[in-house]
């Protein structure tokens, strides 16, 4: 049998993908406060609970009594796809592509998905308020069959992160206030992917040989870390019936370190097992600590507030994320640095590098409420979320996002001045999306073929919240 060289997937490079994609748009938790949630996000400048320490912290200074806020969020995402093509990698010496096995359709989200919230605010005095919030920023994963098409590609990605921060606020006049918050941020990720080890033979399959899933491989990869960044927000009343508002949020620098396992999947490559993974003889290695650095993107917010009548607010936000910051990142395998080769020129490499080439977004919203009643309150709000992704190229098959509409309505209720209770719902439409692949280079350390897919995307959000006041 020929001695195989080394071939292993963009691995936690995806998951740094991930980790960034969910920062801002993409499939994630798109909300972390009920109240806001039921505005599309536009009532920044409200400032009406605890959950103002999410969207600007400086509205703490607002609030006229400590309180304790929770907040569970119920996200059903729906991404199904189909393949239009999608083929094997040519090997390096001849060695001619063909079509790939396995199912050409399906659906690669979980049907439910949960992220709890809480939130706590205490006025120390007059000008200063304390707060803490404990949130998920995002959590998110896709799965496809494991026979999938497009398992050379990525077969499984899965992150979830938790946020903690304390901030203070502080109001320097009836008019004027501003706070700070600290960001420590803690991140998980997961993924499965699949290779292709005949694609590294030097010369084309025999005709005995020509099962091309004789010779696939997986890999399991789980890595974590903590990063930290910083919030700041101000709030200005311009009269008693407008206010204004900007919030910063800084970027989070990560190192995801983890460890990628290798297994075989077909007859050829479980009985060239020992080969493969000996240092001498395929230059494979079938577990090893990888590690990757990346940059989650600051943010800018703008808000406003106005109240129209004594019953009637209406809200708006401008959002700016600078999603260009991810437009190249390397993957760091720890044991390549000695003895792995590429597939095709054979030089010593222990990086691959991807390049999405993302663009800077914006998300803008517009929201209002309706007080009925004294302990009544009816919301609404519709918001235009542009997605970082550039064209059908640069689209991940693991994350098919696309330009996106909220429709957002709500209610909260007031009772006996200590209970406040938030049930909000949006629908989220998600441009149809296409996405398309080259093979691999053969100077990365990486086997896909050319690959091509449609996806239709949507998802539901249900959030509940109490607050209570003291």
């Amino acid at each position: 049998m020929t001695v195989y060289k080394t071939i292993k997937p963009v691995a936690l490079i995806i998951a740094a993908v991930f980790a960034q994609q969910a920062a801002a748009s993409g499939y994630h938790f798109g909300t972390q406060s009920v109240t806001s949630q039921s505005t599309a996000n536009a009532s920044s400048a409200e400032a009406t609970d605890a959950t103002t320490i999410f969207s600007n912290p400086a509205g703490l200074s607002k609030l006229e009594r400590s309180e304790i806020t929770g907040a569970l969020t119920f996200v059903a995402p729906s991404i199904k796809y189909s393949v239009t093509s999608s083929e094997y990698r040519a090997g390096g010496n001849g060695q001619p592509m063909s079509e790939t096995d396995g199912s050409t359709s399906g659906k690669i989200t979980s049907d439910l998905v949960a992220a709890p919230h809480i939130y706590g605010a205490y006025k120390l005095n007059d000008r200063v308020t304390l707060g803490l919030g404990v949130y998920i920023p995002f959590a998110s994963s896709t799965e496809y069959d494991k026979d999938s098409q497009l398992r050379f590609h990525m077969n499984k990605l899965g992150l979830t992160s938790v946020a903690i921060e304390p901030a203070v606020s502080f109001k320097i006049n009836d008019r004027h206030s501003i706070a700070g918050g600290v960001i420590a941020q803690y991140a998980t990720a997961e993924l499965r992917k699949y290779a292709d080890f005949s694609s590294a033979m030097s010369a084309p399959l025999p005709p005995a040989l020509a099962d091309r899933k004789q010779f696939q491989a997986s890999v399991e990869m789980k890595g974590n870390d903590w990063g930290f960044g910083y919030h700041l927000g101000y709030l200005f009343d311009i009269n008693d019936r407008a206010r204004i508002g900007m919030a910063y949020r800084s970027k989070i620098s990560h190192t995801l370190k983890g460890e990628a396992e290798w297994s075989p999947e077909g007859a050829i490559s479980k009985n060239q097992w020992a080969q493969l993974s000996h240092p001498q003889g395929g230059g494979y290695v079938a577990k090893e600590n990888a590690s990757v650095k990346i940059v989650t993107p600051e943010s800018l917010s703008v808000h406003g507030m106005f109240r129209a009548t004594d019953k009637l607010n209406l809200f708006g936000d401008v959002t700016w994320t600078r999603h260009s910051r991810f437009n190249s990142v390397d993957l760091e395998f720890e044991h390549d640095k000695v003895v792995a080769n590429t597939p095709v020129t054979g030089k010593k490499s222990n990086t691959a590098t991807i390049e999405p080439n993302w663009r800077n977004t914006y998300k803008v919203s517009l929201g209002g409420s309706y007080q009925v009643s004294e302990p009544l309150q009816l919301r609404a709000g519709i918001a235009f979320d542009q997605s970082p992704v550039r064209n059908a190229a640069s689209r991940m098959n693991s994350l098919p996002d696309g330009n996106r509409i909220w429709f957002s309505a709500g209610m909260k209720y007031n009772y006996k001045k200590h209970h406040e209770f938030d049930v909000a719902y949006s629908h989220i439409h998600v441009n149809d999306t296409t996405f398309t692949a080259q093979a691999a280079s053969g100077n990365d350390l990486d086997s896909k073929g050319r690959a091509s897919a449609k996806f239709k995307n949507h998802a539901d959000i249900l959030g509940v919240q109490y607050s209570y006041k003291f």
